[in-house]
């Protein structure tokens, strides 16, 4: 039976590639003043309380949650920020027009290491080692960071895998590109298991009869390998049909499965989940090359766009997110409700190819949202707390939530931070994409730039002492208990 969990309670191709077109401006120490923290205009609120809409970039939060730093996007990389990972004391920020290197062995205080310009929608980002992989989802004239935007119907334009060497982070080096069918909207990285290469899962949608490289049906994944002694030799090695019988065909409320937007890895457990448009799945990855779908689950009453997954900490539950809205609307309001565009928690039950994902509850931000801000569940990660399931979420100008999920069947926020809109009078775009925890911080991968923001320990013990040296969150890691 599907219920609501959370009141609303606030009024309101490879070839050979030179260094042309690869520009990196490296800043070897940022001015102090590129690191600002906004100013407080709204006042600290109890988690759920009911409050007013902060006003145009306003800040509001819990009293457990407070910005420590925000480095404002700098020229050429100005336009939308997407995803982050992390390595060392480094965070890496994707930009549909490059990348960016921070870093953040200061957390309060991160300064930009370089800029790489390599326009490419979303280029989603992760890391590995030396190397650094970009996926590109917009059509382009070529492989190169000097490509332009030429048509998919044009057989000789390029999509795909973009990989770099960042031995030197202060100049990454462009070094391979592999194309994929249907481009790479996101991609995920799972470590094989002798060590000696990575593969990347690249998802990708949306196919027509009019694109030479991306004909439907679309019903696969691509399987990148990357040898990491020899990363010029990357390769698509498999392409799985992960729905043979076409996924869900779009009648109702979802939409129609044609690939899948993102699969998140738990290696440990060997096992995947993936979101797919219209199914989300649960996969056995033991044979990297061939991961099989063991469970799919459908939600044609509430959920539109299945959109990113999350595994807890022990592999026993999945968490689903829908982007109502693509990520452009405004759903968190009194009118779309607490179920829709929200987060579904399921349990994973049985064993071996038996197991199924059982739903639980919903979780949307308590908070009501103003009709110009867009606002749906998007990118998050686990917190390691020991005994307990604690994420941290980005909702776009809905801000950051913490919440809690231990209890799946009622979810509960615990702390949470946002700005007001960006603008008071129309639905513009803004907020952040990505919200991670990585060593003591959370880092937001906003439209206003990386935000740096600390949560109080006492409201997520023992997540302090477990520290990484490398997070891709669609990699998930295990943590003791």
């Amino acid at each position: 039976m599907i219920t609501s969990s959370t009141p609303w309670t606030r009024r309101f191709r490879a070839v050979g590639l030179t260094a042309a077109g690869l520009l990196v401006a490296s800043v070897a120490v940022a001015a102090p003043s590129s690191a600002q923290v906004a100013p407080r205009s709204a006042p600290p609120a109890t988690v759920g309380a009911a409050t007013t809409i902060p006003g145009v970039d306003e800040i509001a939060s819990s009293p457990n949650l407070r910005q420590v730093a925000n480095v404002p996007k700098q020229a050429p990389l100005t336009a939308t920020n997407s995803d982050i990972a992390f390595q060392g004391s480094y965070a890496f920020v994707g930009n549909y027009n490059g990348f960016v290197i921070y870093d953040i062995a200061r957390p309060s205080a991160p300064t930009v290491v370089s800029q790489v310009l390599c326009p490419g929608s979303q280029n989603d980002i992760s890391v590995y080692g030396n190397l650094l992989f970009l996926s590109t989802d917009s059509s382009r004239s070529d492989d190169s960071c000097s490509s332009v935007a030429q048509s998919a119907t044009v057989k000789e334009s390029w999509e795909g895998i973009k990989v770099f060497d960042i031995s030197d982070k202060t100049s990454p080096r462009y070094v391979k590109a592999v194309e994929t069918a249907c481009g790479s909207h996101t991609h995920t990285l799972v470590p094989a298991k002798d060590g000696a290469s990575v593969y990347l899962y690249v998802s990708s949608y949306f196919p027509s009869d009019t694109f030479p490289d991306c004909q439907p049906p679309h019903d696969s994944i691509s399987i990148v390998k990357v040898p990491l002694g020899a990363p010029t030799d990357a390769a698509v090695v498999a392409t799985p049909n992960l729905f043979p019988d076409g996924g869900y065909k779009g009648d109702g409320t979802g939409t129609a499965t044609s690939g899948c937007h993102d699969i998140t890895a738990y290696p440990r457990k060997d096992l995947a989940a993936g979101a797919c448009m219209g199914d989300g799945i649960l996969l056995d990855i033991r044979d990297r090359e061939a991961p099989r779908v063991i469970a799919q689950v459908r939600d044609t009453k509430n959920f539109a766009f299945w959109h990113s997954a999350t595994f807890n900490n022990s592999g026993t539950k999945v968490v689903f997110t829908d982007e109502l809205g693509g990520g452009g609307g405004a759903t968190c309001n009194a009118k779309v409700g607490p179920d829709k565009g929200a987060d579904a928690i399921y349990d994973i039950t049985g064993r071996g190819d038996a197991r199924s994902l059982e739903f639980r509850s919903y979780y949307k931000i308590p908070r009501e949202n103003a009709d110009t801000e867009n606002c749906v569940a998007h990118n998050g990660s686990l917190i390691p707390v020991p005994g307990r399931d604690i994420m941290v979420q980005s909702w776009y100008q809905g801000g950051i939530s913490v919440w809690d999920f231990t209890d799946s069947a009622n979810p509960r926020e615990i702390g949470y931070w946002e700005r007001g809109p960006v603008n008071a009078d129309q639905l513009t775009f803004g907020g952040t994409w990505s919200a991670y925890y990585y060593n003591g911080h959370v880092y937001s991968s906003d439209q206003k730039g990386l935000d740096v923001l600390k949560i109080d320990d006492e409201s997520i013990p023992g997540a302090k002492s477990r520290r990484v040296n490398q997070l891709n969150a669609q990699t998930q890691y295990a943590y003791r208990n």
